[in-house]
């Protein structure tokens, strides 16, 4: 998903100049040094899955993970990207989220010491295919008014629930085309691993951010509220936002 946000548009969609960008891309991702993991990475392991039919009591595992990354080209330079994934999760979707720079200059006028939201983009990848856009409009009728307002789009909502294939038919339709867009390049697979395995390193040294403890139905570890909330900020939900305990969908 990485490579797919941030490679830059092929010449042709053919399946050779898309994982061509891809693995550009990948040649551009900074490596993550294994004796500074825990600077860049957070990992966790629900709490029962020692309990698990089949899990080892003393296993270290993790079934929950975090990462801060840089890439070292043109277009990326100083933009950070987080990824997360993890198992036993509050809501179990993919989605890709984009916040985007506040303009230099604001042309309307904004209560003194504030600054509109940013903008949002939100792509639902699963279980619910669509785009949530999410900007600042005008409230009519006042001087200074600006309010987050969203703009959705969901594949089922507009095409009905037989649209989209589900699973892995997308998958075995592609490969009895003959269609490589969506499968992985030799290429590809080895530079994904050449920037894992120095973070599995780390992540298995007793320097190693520790492993921590989620409750399950959660949206993962502390560790990884930590990792995103030293650079100022926090976790974006679009697709998968839910209203918490006191009403407030984030």
């Amino acid at each position: 998903l990485l490579a797919l946000v941030a490679m830059e548009p092929p010449a042709s969609f053919t399946a050779d100049a898309l994982h061509n960008e891809k693995v550009k891309l990948l040649r551009a991702v900074r490596p993550v040094p294994a004796a500074e993991v825990g600077k860049y990475a957070a990992r966790g392991q629900y709490r029962g899955f020692r309990e698990e039919p089949g899990v080892s009591p003393e296993s270290r595992t993790e079934t929950f993970a975090a990462i801060k990354l840089h890439i070292d080209n043109w277009r990326w330079h100083d933009v950070l990207f987080y990824l997360r994934s993890g198992k036993r999760v509050k809501k179990k979707y993919s989605e890709v989220m984009i916040q985007f720079k506040s303009p230099p200059h604001i042309m309307f006028p904004v209560p003194e010491g504030s600054r509109p939201t940013p903008d949002m983009l939100a792509i639902c990848l699963q279980p619910d295919e669509g785009i949530h856009l999410r900007f600042e409009a005008r409230v009519p009728d006042t001087f200074a008014g600006m309010r987050s307002v969203d703009m959705e789009f969901h594949y089922e909502e507009s095409f009905g629930a037989s649209a989209i294939p589900q699973a892995y038919e997308r998958l075995l339709l592609d490969a009895f085309a003959g269609d490589r867009s969506l499968f992985i390049r030799n290429d590809g697979v080895e530079m994904g691993w050449e920037l894992m395995d120095p973070i599995i390193e780390g992540f298995q040294s007793p320097q190693g951010p520790p492993l921590e403890t989620y409750e399950p139905d959660t949206w993962g570890t502390a560790g990884a509220d930590r990792l995103i909330g030293r650079d100022g900020r926090e976790w974006l939900q679009g697709c998968g936002k839910k209203e918490d305990e006191s009403g407030i969908v984030r």
